[in-house]
């Protein structure tokens, strides 16, 4: 089952590659034109979330599927990255793969010259633990090197 927060995350990757969320059973289109501001989701993008979530919107679907944003959050629905291009694709838990992925109608993707599509980033947390896992290869090796140099202190006493 996909939890909403992917969902969430499914819609925000696709409307960085430009898609758009049909709603009003497909009456209107909508896309924010920022999705991440800093460490978070733009307010543009929660709007447009929070829109779709509404009851007034009816059926909403990401342009290019035809699986609604409802079903996607029934347990029915899971989502997984596409084969082809390692964007998320929602599947059904039971039965058969999706026909295509939202990216058969990109002519330019999938795009290995540009930076994929990503979630809302801390710098300050990701900048740490970029720090500590830097520290803890450096310890590794000193430790390494300190016992490498004990060996070959043994080598030089015979």
């Amino acid at each position: 089952m996909a939890s909403r927060s992917q969902v969430r995350k499914y819609i925000a990757y696709w409307f960085q590659l430009g898609k758009k969320v049909l709603i009003r059973n497909g009456q209107e289109a909508i896309r924010p034109q920022v999705v991440i501001s800093g460490d978070r989701y733009s307010e543009e993008f929660e709007e447009c979330w929070q829109k779709i979530l509404s009851v007034e919107s009816g059926d909403c679907y990401l342009e290019g599927t035809d699986q609604t944003i409802k079903e996607l959050l029934s347990p029915e629905w899971d989502i997984s990255p596409c084969a082809r291009c390692l964007m998320p694709i929602p599947f059904h838990v039971k039965g058969m793969p999706p026909e295509c992925c939202p990216c058969f109608d990109l002519p330019s993707w999938p795009d290995t010259e540009t930076p994929l599509p990503r979630s809302p980033i801390c710098s300050k947390s990701h900048l740490l633990s970029i720090c500590e896992r830097l520290l803890s290869v450096n310890q590794k090796d000193n430790i390494d090197t300190h016992h490498h140099n004990s060996e070959n202190e043994g080598f030089k006493a015979s």
